[in-house]
């Protein structure tokens, strides 16, 4: 369980509560500053930051077996400024998300966040999905070449 403010649980526990927001900060070395949306239907400002309000979803990270655990992330396709730095910067590598939830009544008090590389992205006219999530540094090997019978059977 995550540990909310007192005043989010508050708002989360009324009748009428509210539900967090999530914010992303999509920050690469080709952008001038980050691109900051809101899933929400009004703009938000944190920290002296516009969020824009943007249809987006975002899926919890898998949990297979040998594999490095994934989220997944889908938005809206929505104006040229997207379409364009995708396309200049090779579908978004190098790219890193920063994903946080805060209340709309005390949007300077962030909740819970994480920071993720983005990659995998593909994008159609309707919709830029792509993979949150780190590289599989563990299980790959720790050297380029390992001797071994295949490769100097005269070490065997």
């Amino acid at each position: 369980m995550r540990d909310y403010s007192a005043g989010a649980r508050r708002s989360m526990n009324a009748t009428s509560g509210e539900a967090p927001l999530i914010l992303l900060e999509i920050a690469h070395p080709d952008l001038g500053a980050p691109v900051r949306v809101v899933n929400d239907n009004q703009n938000l400002t944190h920290q002296g930051n516009l969020f824009v309000a943007l249809d987006f979803a975002i899926s919890l990270p898998n949990d297979m077996e040998k594999q490095v655990p994934r989220a997944e992330i889908g938005m809206d396709n929505v104006g040229r400024e997207l379409t364009q730095w995708l396309e200049a910067s090779g579908g978004g590598e190098g790219a890193q998300v920063r994903i946080m939830q805060v209340m709309r009544d005390d949007p300077d008090v962030v909740e819970w966040e994480t920071t993720t590389d983005l990659s995998n992205v593909e994008m159609d006219w309707a919709r830029v999905n792509g993979a949150l999530g780190y590289e599989d540094l563990l299980n790959q090997p720790g050297v380029l070449l390992r001797y071994d019978p295949q490769i100097a059977p005269g070490l065997f």
